[in-house]
Order: structure tokens, then sequence, then C-alpha cells
């Protein structure tokens, strides 16, 4: 088995690579196709995945894969105990669409089904998150830490409105949201739940919460990334986070219980 600096430097070497083309796509016209009512992929989407999965077949070929495009046409693969890459292309789809530069380039390792290397790259704002199990958490090189708040009231809240429109769920995650706004300072939507990991793990953000989201692709990388800067995640509920389970909760240490039992009024 490689030595987790070098997993790590694939990793990044990878989300580079693929970062360079976003960039470059991020200022042309896209070609934009429809997975749902207002779920999108683009042609960057695609080569991203494929440049990333030949790049770490190249490294790993004995490894496994989970991508969002190729998961998304054939079914979301099975975790094992093997070594598997989870990655997002591009993270932040609408956002890159529509030219608002919160996206990147989401890369996880678990290993034992345990995340275990974690890379998010934003090519646009140029910010580089990495995480190693065990070894800390990093922005650019330098280390960073989850927030030190320890009131509901003071803190800035992250979540995502999800891209299914039925009815019932638009009804769930409003209500959700309308009781929260009276428990924290406020709320964003920002468009990336790997990046939103990553502002909890940087202390820009001190919740985030998202239940529904497309799947472990979505927070392989951004778990290793939280918890190496200190902080939590688990599952809104209050119960141990499953990368499988399309359902995810973040905070700081000082939050979480005070967070879990807002979350579960609603």
């Amino acid at each position: 088995m490689a030595s987790p600096s070098e997993l790590l430097a694939v990793a990044v070497e990878a989300a580079k690579s693929a970062g360079d083309i976003i960039r470059k796509g991020f200022y042309q016209t896209k070609h934009v196709e429809h997975k749902g009512q207002v779920d999108l992929v683009t042609e960057t989407d695609k080569t991203c995945e494929d440049l990333i999965f030949h790049f770490l077949r190249k490294h790993y070929p004995d490894h496994k894969f989970i991508g969002e495009e190729t998961s998304a046409a054939h079914g979301t693969s099975e975790l094992t105990d093997h070594p598997t890459w989870i990655v997002d292309p591009l993270d932040g789809t609408t956002n890159f669409v529509h030219g608002f530069p919160f996206v990147c380039v989401s890369i996880g390792l678990t290993i034992g089904k345990v995340p275990t290397i974690g890379v998010v790259y934003n090519p646009i704002m140029n910010e580089l998150f990495t995480g190693v199990r065990g070894q800390g958490a990093f922005l650019n090189g330098s280390p960073i830490k989850a927030s030190s708040q320890t009131e509901l009231v003071k803190s800035l809240l992250v979540t995502e409105a999800g891209t299914n429109r039925d009815v019932s769920t638009v009804d769930a995650t409003t209500n959700r949201i309308n009781n929260l706004l009276f428990k924290v300072r406020s709320i964003r939507m920002c468009g990336s739940l790997a990046l939103n990991l990553c502002g909890i793990a940087c202390g820009r953000l001190d919740l985030c919460y998202e239940i529904g989201f497309g799947g472990p692709w979505d927070v392989a990388g951004g778990a290793v990334i939280v918890q190496e800067a200190g902080g939590l995640v688990f599952d809104p509920d209050g119960g141990e986070f499953d990368i499988m389970s399309r359902r995810v909760a973040a905070s700081n240490i000082h939050l979480k219980d005070a967070f879990v039992k807002e979350l579960k009024r609603n």
C-alpha cells in the first residue's frame, strides 16, 4: 500500500489537472444537459471524471472507483473495504454553468470504508483544501481548524435546497430553514456541499447540513478535511456519519448537541 503522503500527492495532481479544465471551461460557452428538473451536467464534468479516473488508475490499478457521472449512469457502486477513490469531478455544476465561482473538484479515498484522504480544489478561487487521516487539514499548505463559536445564535449555517422539486420535499426543506433562521445568525446556500464542508473546516462557517444530496462523491473529500481540522461530521439525527447515506451534518466541537437538537425539531 502506498504511503498517505504519496496517495495525497497523486490525488492533488489529479485534482489540479481537472481544475485546469474547469478553469478554462468556466469562461467559455457551456454545453449543458439535464439530469433532472434542475440538476445539470456538462461536457466538463465528464471530461474531468475521465481524466481523474485515468490518472488514478494508472497509479493504482488495483483500487476501486466511484464517480458521480459513472455512478449516476449505472447506479451507485457498493462501497467495500478495498481502497476506493470517490470522485466528484465538478461539484457545483449549476454554479459553473452560471459563472458563479463556487465550484470544485472533490476527491476522497476510503480504506476499510473509512474516509482517509481528502482533496477539494476550487480552481477559480485557487483554493486547495487537503486532509489526511491523523495528519491534519490544510488550505494551500497552511493548517486550518474549525471555528471556536459556542453559541448557535452567533453561528453561520450553510445548507442547500437540493434538486428535488416535489412539493413535499420542498416544503420539508423550507420549513426546516424557516425554523433554523430563528436560531442562527444567518443561512447561506452556496451550491457545493464539498466546499460547504471545507468552510466548516477552515472556520468560515459554523454549521452545515444537507439531506438527499447526490451521493458519496459530494462528501468523501470534505469529510476527511473537516475531521482533520478538529470539526465533527455526523448524521443530522446526531448518529454516526455514513458516507453512503446521502445525509450529513457538520459543525465545530462545541455546537453539535445544540445543532442536532434543532435539526430534530424540524
